[in-house]
């Protein structure tokens, strides 16, 4: 028997119908049909019974299924095993990235990968940083670059890029800017303006008010740093960034240390623990970029929400 036999076989019995299977491995209804005929002929039994208009398994085509699929498994396995070896990783890469991401290090990498490993699609998507984590847990995701409020999201890995306290941002005259640092409960006299839920930065930020039972009023929400500051600028709240957000309008405004707040907000990558080459390979990629100069000294840091 030959393995496209048994990828015709798994796939009439999940599509439970042939013109449905032959579409799904592109070859003709009765190029499958003739197949799945000759794989019938050497194990000396029907694998379907083809009375009815879809395609039900017999027993013994029931008793078979589990083998194909575990054959077909084995030879990609083996082929992936040969790919590694060879150092010729192949197929897709889907990377996410928090929105307003302009960190350069990870356009590095990526740039890096792919000059080393054309034959890998690359795909990058953006969305905030909940939506990313489940991304990565579901499949959807090889891997992201997640702004959190923990070291490592349940149930993935993760490399730490940067670990940064949260600051409060005002403007020039303002009433607090002559102050050294403040407590969370004395922006409780202003609007706030900060990143969105779902975003790490502002995970950090509600859980520290939580727990002290403090309720500041969110005025305005931005997903980027530079937004969120443009609007401290012109007086519609106290802006809430990292201090390296912050660093990038010293020149208009000014940080303040949250005293309170020891929490620091995380920019990390993260992936699954089960991952295949071309996840292992960029991670090889990310940490030499990612190694390279001070986090005040990178481009933007949109991506720490």
């Amino acid at each position: 028997m030959e393995l496209r036999q048994l990828e015709y076989f798994v796939a009439v019995a999940e599509e439970r119908n042939f013109t449905r299977a032959a579409e799904r491995v592109h070859i003709s209804q009765s190029g499958v049909s003739a197949q799945i005929r000759q794989l019938e002929r050497e194990l000396g039994a029907e694998l379907f019974d083809r009375s009815a208009r879809t395609a039900t398994l017999t027993v013994a085509g029931k008793a078979a299924l589990q083998h194909a699929r575990a054959a077909l498994a084995a030879a990609g396995a083996l082929g992936q095993a040969v790919d590694e070896v060879s150092d010729l990783i192949r197929g897709r890469l889907t990377v996410g990235m928090v929105i307003g991401c302009t960190i350069t290090p990870l356009f590095d990498a990526l740039a890096a990968f792919h000059r080393a490993h054309p034959g890998v699609e690359l795909s990058l998507l953006e969305d905030n940083s909940d939506r990313l984590v489940e991304g990565v847990r579901a499949g959807a995701l090889d891997l992201a670059l997640i702004g959190a409020a923990t070291a490592t999201p349940d149930g993935l890995e993760a490399l730490t890029i940067i670990s940064e306290r949260l600051v409060a941002v005002v403007p020039s005259g303002h009433p607090l800017a002559e102050r050294q640092a403040i407590s969370l409960r004395d922006l409780g006299a202003y609007p706030i303006v900060c990143m969105p839920p779902g975003t790490g930065l502002r995970t950090v930020f509600d859980r520290a008010c939580a727990a002290q039972d403090l309720h500041p009023a969110i005025a305005l929400q931005a997903s980027a740093a530079d937004a969120i500051a443009d609007l401290a600028v012109r007086g519609l709240g106290v802006a809430v960034l990292s201090e390296s957000m912050a660093a990038h309008h010293r020149d208009r405004l000014t940080a303040l240390p949250l005293a309170d707040v020891e929490t620091p907000a995380l920019l990390a990558l993260v992936w699954k623990s089960a991952h295949g080459p071309a996840v292992r390979e960029f991670l090889r990629y990310g940490r030499r970029a990612f190694a390279g100069p001070s986090p005040a000294d990178r481009a933007d840091r949109e991506a720490s929400s």
